[in-house]
């Protein structure tokens, strides 16, 4: 199955794409929270956490410690604040590749929590992230491409090393530019695409589409009068 995420931290644009059924889950991380008026972050998560909750819609909240030892207590910390308000199924934490935030993947891994492991751009990373324990690993789509890299052979490779290794894990693409890049990423393997509010707006639209509509309307009303 196919998954369309929202990547937004913005609760009534989140509100809006749900009201029309095509996603399943919300992605956020620190950046996107900055876009958001200054508040309290303990009280914006909440907020998330609850609709995601009556909506049935995944979550993923990301971390903001930089140390591998502050990111597991951290990540405790927001686990442990949204659980009773959010189906535990339904939450992920996010944590950010790197040799030693392996070990943070695993411990959290081992306690039952949910990770979603982010800035992914090799193949490496994301298998090791896997290894580790990681439900979901995130590759940077668009990222990678402009630096040369080619993400479908990245989502090809990881999706064969998945189904191998017997890996119960998800590959979400992230960093989505355009319309075409959803489907794409569709197509060569990832299981999740998250993006945008532009973007999702974006691909119900065509220049032709409002044309013809145009031109059904005005032959309709030319012939009714």
């Amino acid at each position: 199955m196919r998954k369309l995420y929202i990547d937004t931290a913005n609760l009534d644009d989140i509100k809006r794409i749900n009201s029309f059924g095509i996603i399943k889950g919300v992605t956020t991380n620190p950046s996107l929270i900055a876009k958001e008026p200054k508040q309290n972050f303990d009280a914006l998560i909440e907020e998330l956490a609850e609709f995601c909750d009556e909506s049935s819609l995944s979550l993923s909240v990301e971390v903001f410690a930089s140390e591998p030892e502050e990111m597991y207590k951290q990540a405790k910390e927001i686990h442990t604040k949204l659980k009773s308000i959010i189906d535990p199924d339904l939450l992920r934490i996010k944590i950010p590749i790197g040799l030693e935030e392996l070990s943070v993947i695993k411990r959290l891994s081992d306690e039952g929590i949910d990770v979603n492991c982010t800035c992914c751009f090799t193949e490496q990373q994301m298998q090791f992230a896997a290894l580790s324990g990681a439900k979901y690993v995130s590759l940077f789509y668009s990222r990678l491409r402009d630096t040369s890299g080619n993400p479908k052979e990245v989502l090809n490779r990881t999706r064969d090393f998945l189904y191998e290794n017997n890996l119960l894990c998800e590959i979400i693409a992230g960093s989505i530019r355009s319309q075409g890049d959803v489907s794409d990423a569709w197509h060569n393997g990832c299981d999740i695409v998250t993006c945008s509010t532009k973007i999702i707006e974006g691909m119900t639209q065509h220049p032709k589409t409002d044309e013809s509509v145009a031109g059904f309307l005005k032959d309709f009303n030319n012939w009714i009068k």
